[in-house]
């Protein structure tokens, strides 16, 4: 029963993950690292198809490996942000909606700023 819920739980992160790429207040990252620990501990060929074949595998193992985001993808995962909190801002109508999404914006632009970022081929940090 345990195994079926975090299945379960695991692939809804996916798709809410896969959705928070094009849609503004929907984090993509918590979700695609949600799944990782639910497939961790139901599904081993699950785990490993997230690690080494979906398109979040780079980013997830590089996280695991330095706790930092790889170069580059700080700057598009930004630029991305931007981008979709600036088109919200532009079809929203109401004021207070508009400011709230402007602070919403430069607080997640803050926390991204914030994550460092390593090379790939850096050494990972001892613990």
């Amino acid at each position: 029963m345990q195994r079926i819920l975090l299945l379960s739980l695991g692939w809804l992160a996916i798709v809410l993950g896969t959705l928070g790429i094009v849609l503004p207040l929907l984090p993509t990252t918590p979700f695609v690292l949600l799944a990782a620990w639910c497939f961790a501990r139901s599904s081993p060929r699950f785990h490993h198809w997230l690690l080494w074949k979906s398109p979040f595998g780079r980013y997830i193992r590089h996280w695991q490996q330095h706790r930092a985001m790889p170069p580059g993808a700080k700057i598009r995962a930004m630029l991305l942000i931007v981008i979709t909190f600036s088109i919200s801002i532009y079809l929203v109508n109401l004021l207070w909606v508009r400011i709230l999404l402007g602070a919403m914006l430069c607080m997640l632009l803050l926390f991204m700023w914030r994550i460092p970022v390593v090379a790939e081929d850096a050494s990972p940090p001892q613990q």
